[in-house]
């Protein structure tokens, strides 16, 4: 018997008056994330096609698949690195050690953030939201690889809770909540979130922690221009990403293979994304003319989670503008943002983060501003030919 066949025989049972009616929302969630529904709208639509937004979800999920395989290589290279055990290491060992230090924080991710999806659902008596799919797997990519994962389920919680659902659930949010995510353990516990110690596991797996030498560093190049030190990595690295780091935002190869999933695909808009660029770009280069940076502009664009945010966070449709003219000042706004805050407050090396939840509480304004201007264009329009 298929799954197929298998699902329909148990779905009257989570139907209205079935046995299971109560866990509705919890088999619906389960059915759709396996099979495109088979139900339409019946009215107020205007297109009809069998993508729903599960499959678009699923679609980032898999476009950040190679920044997050190359975070978990990442992290055992550092480790590895650090304890001068590198030249003995195999790449199956390396990647071995990444991916047991990596996982445990996307399974908190998903099993804090996905239960209070289901109880939300339970208690309003709604269908599950798919929303989280995507935020799940980012938040882990986010944040630095020592961070505990008891603080990592109370930010998980806080943001599902106070960033998404207190505002309608998926689609209703107007900030992006793996940033909310980052942002509260940012504030709250600065002192997981920074410092020289939390881009190193520093775990017992394989006795590898207890190889690490007692004092060592491993400062993000930001870190490094924060404090006024000489940035030790070259802009080879940058580019691969074996640099310290959150887990995926490090290799610029791997988030370019993410956007490139995204923009064939059609999921994600190239306005927004070059607009970041361009603006992070143009506000580097004016700091760098006037002395204000130790780094070329370029460096700004691969540095950090630059371009982590500028292709998977910025371009989220619920949070970013949705007016084309609307998405190049959106965009724009981000990369300059983003710099000035590197730039001109040490306290926030990294910038993007707050750049782009700022941006988020403008876009709706942005969005209106460009539909009132166009009203008024063609009202004048219609006057002038009356």
């Amino acid at each position: 018997m298929s799954l197929r066949n298998y699902l329909d025989k148990w779905k009257p049972s989570f139907e209205e008056g079935g046995k299971l009616h109560a866990f509705k929302s919890v088999f619906e969630g389960f059915e759709t994330f396996l099979y495109v529904p088979n139900t339409t709208a019946s009215s107020g639509a205007h297109i009809h096609d069998a993508i729903d937004s599960k499959r678009i979800m699923s679609m980032v999920v898999i476009a950040l698949m190679p920044a997050m395989l190359f975070g978990m290589y990442n992290v055992g290279y550092q480790n590895y690195l650090h304890a001068n055990a590198l030249a003995d290491a195999s790449f199956w060992s390396i990647f071995f050690y990444g991916f047991l230090a990596v996982l445990p924080k996307i399974l908190v991710s998903y099993i804090v953030g996905l239960a209070i999806e289901f109880i939300w659902a339970q208690w309003k008596g709604e269908e599950i939201q798919e929303g989280y799919l995507v935020s799940g797997i980012i938040i882990p990519l986010i944040i630095p690889i020592n961070c505990p994962l008891w603080i990592l389920a109370i930010a998980c919680a806080f943001a599902v809770i106070f960033a998404k659902e207190i505002f309608g659930g998926t689609g209703m949010n107007i900030f992006n909540v793996a940033l909310v995510t980052r942002a509260f353990l940012f504030f709250s516990y600065p002192q997981k979130m920074s410092g020289d110690t939390v881009w190193i596991a520093n775990d017992k797996i394989f006795g590898l922690g207890n190889t690490l030498p007692d004092t060592f560093t491993a400062a993000t190049p930001l870190a490094q221009i924060g404090q006024g030190d000489t940035v030790t990595a070259s802009l080879n690295d940058m580019i691969i990403g074996l640099i310290p780091g959150s887990i995926g935002e490090t290799s610029i190869i791997a988030i370019a293979i993410g956007a490139a999933i995204l923009l064939i695909t059609g999921i994600a808009s190239w306005k927004i994304m070059l607009s970041v660029f361009v603006g992070g770009g143009a506000m580097a280069a004016i700091f760098s003319a006037l002395g204000m940076t130790s780094i070329p502009f370029y460096e700004h664009l691969v540095l950090g989670g630059f371009a982590f945010g500028a292709v998977f966070m910025a371009t989220d449709p619920v949070t970013s503008s949705r007016t084309e003219c609307g998405k190049y000042v959106y965009g724009l706004l981000i990369g300059i943002m983003a710099v000035i805050i590197r730039v001109m407050n040490p306290g926030y090396p990294e910038g993007m983060m707050l750049a782009i939840l700022l941006m988020n509480m403008f876009a709706p304004l942005i969005d209106y501003c460009v539909v009132q201007r166009n009203i008024s264009k063609r009202m004048k329009r219609v006057t002038n030919n009356k």
